[in-house]
């Protein structure tokens, strides 16, 4: 696998990934290394900032031995892949059921309004995609942005997100209501302590039965 050749200007593993990726592979039997397909197609899409073209579909395929229809099986099936050009700003908008109950299409309606149309790159290299669960729902709703996610958004925070990013400042990622994970943001609701959960835990009667 590692002996596979650069030809022309088709893709080709760099040393530092090419190594990342033979370590995914090692994770499993030998005659078993298409299993590591999903962490390779994601590597290579890392390096080719954030899309696969059907040369690196074709690399991949002889890089694990495997149809090239295989390969597409993957690539077409995830949303977490790309089969077209994406900006270095790439949103991920979930528009499933707990985040448009959530406030989801004002997020939709503002990424329209800003980036432009779906699967389209602005001018100042910025894209947007609306994908199924993104599975955070405590947390509705979300935006994927890149690797991170933005959480308990309205189109204020996403608006500032997107005004910073083009001003080239950091952002900040998680809840946008100081969520801490996805506990209830009730302040007056106390997070028990692991002594408090192993004190209920011993003056239970019975495992699983009362507290």
């Amino acid at each position: 696998m590692s002996n596979i050749k650069k030809e022309n200007n088709d893709f080709c593993f760099s040393k530092e990934n090419l190594s990342l990726a033979e370590y995914e592979i090692n994770k499993y039997p030998k005659g078993r290394e298409g299993s590591a397909i999903i962490s390779i197609l994601w590597i290579a899409q890392k390096q080719n900032k954030g899309w696969l073209t059907p040369e690196i579909i074709n690399y991949i395929a002889k890089f694990l031995d495997l149809p090239q229809i295989r390969v597409m099986e993957i690539a077409t099936f995830y949303t977490m892949f790309n089969l077209i050009p994406v900006g270095a700003h790439h949103f991920q908008m979930c528009g499933t059921t707990p985040c448009m109950l959530s406030g989801s299409d004002e997020l939709k309606n503002l990424l329209y309004e800003e980036i432009g149309e779906q699967n389209s790159v602005s001018k100042d290299n910025l894209s947007w995609v609306e994908v199924e669960c993104l599975g955070a729902c405590c947390n509705a709703p979300i935006v994927q942005i890149n690797d991170d996610y933005y959480e308990d958004l309205n189109a204020t925070d996403l608006k500032n997100i997107i005004d910073d990013l083009r001003a080239g400042k950091e952002i900040r990622s998680g809840s946008y209501k100081d969520r801490l994970t996805s506990a209830p943001i009730d302040k007056n609701i106390k997070m028990l302590t692991q002594d408090e959960i192993e004190k209920i835990s011993k003056a239970r009667k019975k495992p699983g039965l009362g507290a």
